[in-house]
């Protein structure tokens, strides 16, 4: 058992100062004034204690992709994210071919089993040619629930979450067919029309993938799918906030209009995400990265970014429009209670007694001082 003292910390209802206790792999207490005595303590100096992160869409870190089947370089990729505070997250694919997701699942379910992955992420194959993103065109296909079952089944029950484009063949009937089975359903990469996205979330959909990213441009009178999941309180937004995907002022929108409790940031991160510059595979793509900024090779296609959460979270706060931008409570919630929520993640995003003990220590210039996992200190201050 220990106590963290002198700690800002940093929860849905706001920052307040006091302390938290942590015994085993749990928080058991937390509370402002008086420290309890009679135990062992550890003096934060005064820096934020968050939730450690929840990044529901993210394919790759250290040199490795979720793509490669391999349960132990998808386990870099966790324990890079770990290191930086993104205790939670989904595995996440492309588009691939059926045999190939297949395997790809298959491999994954092993790191869910042992609770390293709290799930997995299919970011195609059902999503539309004309916004493939980094995507392998020749590898997208119309949504069909007799191989969605097959990929269910290859999951052993892990899959968390899949993107649909709603005005696809068949694409409703996916939709309510994940929904059935518990999988999350996210419209993304898409052409679909205000009404057809409408449609889409009606059918059971609650999320949508990297808003404003893939999908129709808003227009004040074609507002698409961007329009529909802003006014929908049912639906999630995913927000990539690295400064390269979506500018700081179209972001600072998503949050007046959806608020941080609809608001789910997310890296999209691969390979190349803690390397640094070079040339890379997303799926079966050649990838550049040059100053950060990651594109497809052949169509200059932004493709994924190389950022991880707390990257997402300073950004908030310090490069959005208005005063401490959207504010570090609400930044924080927006990458960790929010996501955790929308997946129905347990016991995971928010300081609360009985949750894991999973924190990310910040200090006053919101860099990562220190990060526990499920109790032990794998970035110690």
């Amino acid at each position: 058992m220990t106590t963290l003292t002198n700690a800002r910390l940093v929860t849905p209802d706001g920052v307040r100062n006091g302390w938290l206790r942590v015994a085993g792999d749990r928080i058991t207490g937390m509370g402002t004034g008086e420290t309890p005595g009679g135990e062992a303590s550890t003096d934060v100096g005064g820096r934020w204690v968050l939730p450690g992160g929840v990044d529901v869409h993210v394919h790759g870190g250290a040199g490795a992709a979720f793509s490669d089947a391999d349960p132990q370089a998808a386990m870099r990729i966790v324990e890079h994210n770990r290191s930086h505070g993104v205790t939670t997250l989904l595995g996440g694919l492309v588009a691939a071919s059926p045999a190939d997701t297949l395997r790809q699942v298959a491999a994954l379910a092993e790191l869910c089993d042992t609770g390293d992955l709290a799930g997995i992420y299919l970011e195609g194959p059902y999503i539309a040619a004309s916004k493939c993103g980094a995507h392998d065109p020749e590898l997208l296909r119309d949504p069909d629930v007799d191989e969605f079952s097959q990929i269910l089944k290859a999951g052993r029950g892990h899959v968390r979450m899949i993107t649909v484009a709603p005005e696809l063949p068949g694409a409703l009937e996916l939709v309510r067919a994940a929904t059935a089975e518990g999988v999350v359903a996210a419209v993304g990469h898409t052409e679909a029309d205000y009404e057809q996205t409408r449609a889409a979330f009606d059918a059971g959909a609650t999320m949508a993938t990297h808003l404003y990213n893939a999908m129709r441009p808003l227009h004040h009178r074609e507002p698409g799918p961007i329009a529909a999941a802003l006014n929908d309180p049912r639906v999630t937004v995913e927000l990539i906030n690295d400064g390269v995907h979506v500018h700081p002022g179209a972001a600072r929108l998503v949050f007046d209009t959806a608020g941080s409790e609809r608001v789910a940031l997310v890296t999209d991160a691969m390979a190349a995400t803690g390397l640094g510059d070079g040339e890379y595979t997303l799926g079966k793509l050649r990838v550049l990265v040059r100053d950060g900024q990651a594109t497809v090779a052949e169509t200059g296609a932004i493709a994924s970014s190389t950022i991880v959460l707390p990257d997402a979270i300073r950004r908030a706060v310090h490069t959005l429009p208005g005063e401490d931008g959207v504010g570090l409570a609400a930044a924080a919630r927006s990458a960790t209670a929010t996501p955790a929520r929308a997946l129905g993640l347990e016991r995971v995003g928010e300081l609360a007694t009985g949750n894991r003990a999973d924190l990310l220590l910040l200090d006053p210039e919101l860099n990562v001082a220190g990060v526990m996992y499920g109790g032990a200190w794998t970035r110690p201050l």
